[in-house]
């Protein structure tokens, strides 16, 4: 393997960028850039002739009293895949992540799990106790959590089978569908702190253990140690109330950490001695392993990455000349603090731009500016986080965890882009 240099400008069959599009600028008769703007020569309709947009006035301020996305996006929207559960009462759908840019993922479009379904739940009945190892067992309501400092931090919540029909090879196609069970929202709540110094928690305790007002209640036990680190109580998301289907009124927040721990609509907070050890911790939400034996607490989610575009819901349809590679990197480690990026299936790579100041426990957007000599690419993307840790190729994975697995997937993902810069997905191990 051998990595080239991000110095020099991106080169591809001998010709940079900045040359591309010099040599396409002149061939336009100047038009500013070439190939991937409309020739200044050529009239276009569009924009020398009066509209009907432009001729009559359009919607009133107060048309849409909470705003939507315009008709022409309405393909942006979350999908779900009926065969991968019996009932979609207890099942999953994937955020669009190939069709959104940056890195907030707006809460409508941000994937859903239930165990047993949403509920609804109004503000006035929500209500959160705190018993166990506790020197004052408490029962708080929504007004009363909205009295206690409150802190925000962005953080993405990744559902621990992301990938997971990944493992035995190539399987749905599209991004949606292969690393969609995942978004990053900014949260504004309690930390979680907070709520366990006021009850005081006894010196036996050493864990939490949580459950939501649901059907499944979907207990998870916590350690006491990440409880009191950087855990919320969150009531907000992304400036506005939580979505019911994100666990309104208030739902908990554990950054870094697989998302099935962020239980919705909190109803209870136990402090204990040792772990529950619940059936939704035991049953479900650990690794199986090659030998039949599986992996107990695998809470944190290691460092993995996408590119989003192009990908098979987002072809490249304009042909060669300059081109964006982007996706999403993250880890659950920390900060990412580098993306390389292949384009011939791990021979080579260049390292991605990395798009403002990456966030602990947070997407990271990254990108390459390319130049595509309309050849057939094989796309990866590999994320390298602040602990050093480097994401591993599908085969590294299963050499340690064999086939058997559904969780923590975190391996390289590969997309073959042809000669008419479609997409589809490819096992490149």
């Amino acid at each position: 393997m051998t990595d080239q240099s991000n110095d020099a400008p991106h080169k591809v069959g001998g010709a940079s960028r900045r040359d591309f599009l010099r040599t396409a600028g002149l061939a336009a008769g100047g038009a500013a850039l070439g190939a991937t703007g409309a020739r200044a020569n050529t009239p276009d309709p569009l924009i020398t002739e009066v509209q009907p947009y432009a001729s009559f006035t359009g919607e009133a301020v107060d048309a849409t009293p909470y705003g939507m996305p315009i008709h022409f996006e309405e393909h942006v929207v979350r999908r779900n895949v009926e065969w991968l559960t019996a009932d979609p009462i207890s099942s999953i759908n994937f955020t669009p992540i190939h069709a959104l840019e940056g890195t907030i993922t707006p809460q409508g479009c941000a994937f859903e799990r239930h165990h047993s379904g949403a509920i609804e739940m109004s503000k006035q009945e929500y209500r959160l106790m705190i018993n166990g190892l506790v020197d004052r067992p408490l029962v708080f309501t929504f007004a009363d959590l909205m009295r206690l400092p409150r802190e925000s931090r962005v953080a993405f919540c990744e559902c621990a089978a992301n990938s997971g029909m990944e493992w035995g090879g190539a399987q749905l196609n599209g991004a949606q569908f292969t690393h969609g069970m995942i978004h990053n929202m900014e949260y504004i709540g309690v930390p979680l702190r907070v709520l366990l110094e006021e009850a005081g928690v006894q010196p036996e305790g050493k864990w939490i253990f949580v459950e939501g007002h649901d059907a499944s209640s979907n207990g998870r036990s916590i350690p006491l140690e990440k409880a009191m680190d950087d855990c919320l109580v969150a009531f907000y998301a992304n400036g506005e109330a939580l979505r019911m289907e994100h666990g309104y009124p208030v739902r908990l927040i554990v950054p870094g950490w697989e998302g099935n721990m962020w239980v919705k609509w909190l109803r209870r907070i136990g402090v204990y001695d040792q772990a529950v050890e619940a059936r939704e911790e035991t049953s479900k939400y650990t690794d199986l392993l090659a030998d039949g034996t599986a992996r107990k607490w695998t809470w944190e989610m290691d460092a993995k990455s996408v590119v989003t575009s192009p990908s098979p819901q987002a072809p490249a349809s304009h042909g060669p000349g300059p081109m964006v590679i982007t996706g999403l990197a993250w880890s659950g480690r920390g900060k990412i603090t580098r993306v390389d990026v292949s384009m011939d299936g791990g021979v080579n790579w260049v390292e991605a731009r990395i798009a403002g100041d990456a966030q602990s426990m947070a997407l990271t957007r990254f990108y390459v500016d390319h130049v595509w000599d309309g050849k057939p690419m094989l796309l990866q993307s590999r994320a390298v986080d602040e602990t050093g840790y480097v994401q591993p190729t599908k085969d590294q994975l299963r050499a340690v965890r064999g086939l058997q697995s559904v969780y923590h997937n975190n391996g390289i993902q590969t997309w073959h882009v042809n000669e008419n810069g479609e997409a589809e997905n490819v096992e490149v191990s």
